[in-house]
């Protein structure tokens, strides 16, 4: 297996590297056919955030995860991967449409979504609850920075490739990858599609949907 490492805002460890191999190497022998995995390691706000991606032929799986300490986050996204594995091992084995996903791909290989995810900064108290000296303050003073209720700002981004699938591999592949929804193309419909967790539980499905046409009306 091909394995690529990237940390970010701090810098590279050798041990780190080794405790994810072995990590990762031992899922692998859990696959049938793993081909390469991707690991992001990174410290924001004081908290180490491991993001793990392992491509298993045209299944992709997933796991996210943050502590104080990195190597527990590891050891979380990796649970992550394992448990989605463990219960969808055996379809992923006896898949037989595993080639025919990447001849369809050729249909949509093109096409990709942006996931662009924001966080937005909440004020710590309501204009009600400010202190009459923060009330009395006049409208030009400039504010502190980040201050500002409703400001967002750009967390990360991921580019999705579009697959084409049944639904019930959709729903597959956004477990497979720990997603709340997922973006495919219906094998069905043809459509655009998305799949997505339902709070309640279960899985919906948002499909577009193009109004019937008139009917024209007819003299007597």
């Amino acid at each position: 297996m091909q394995l690529n490492i990237t940390f970010r805002q701090f810098g590279s460890s050798d041990s780190l590297k080794e405790y994810t191999r072995e990590k990762v190497e031992r899922v692998n022998r859990l696959l049938d056919r793993a081909g390469e995995a991707h690991v992001v390691l990174s410290l924001e706000r004081h908290l180490h955030h491991a993001d793990i991606t392992i491509h298993s032929g045209a299944w992709v799986l997933r796991g996210r995860e943050k502590s104080d300490d990195m190597y527990a986050s590891i050891d979380l996204a990796m649970d992550k991967i394992e448990r989605q594995l463990r219960r969808y091992r055996d379809k992923l084995k006896s898949h037989h449409g595993k080639e025919k996903v990447h001849h369809r791909q050729d249909l949509v290989n093109n096409l990709k979504v942006r996931h662009d995810v924001f966080e937005v900064h909440e004020p710590e108290e309501t204009a009600e609850s400010a202190s009459p000296a923060i009330q009395a303050a006049p409208a030009s003073e400039p504010q502190q920075p980040g201050a500002e209720a409703g400001v967002a700002r750009l967390v990360r981004t991921t580019h999705l490739a579009i697959q084409s699938l049944s639904v019930d591999d959709a729903v597959m592949q956004m477990n497979l990858m720990n997603n709340d929804f997922y973006v495919f193309q219906n094998q069905q419909s043809q459509a655009l599609s998305i799949v997505y967790r339902r709070k309640e539980g279960g899985f919906g499905l948002i499909e577009p949907h193009l109004p019937e046409a008139p009917v024209a009306a007819t003299g007597t």
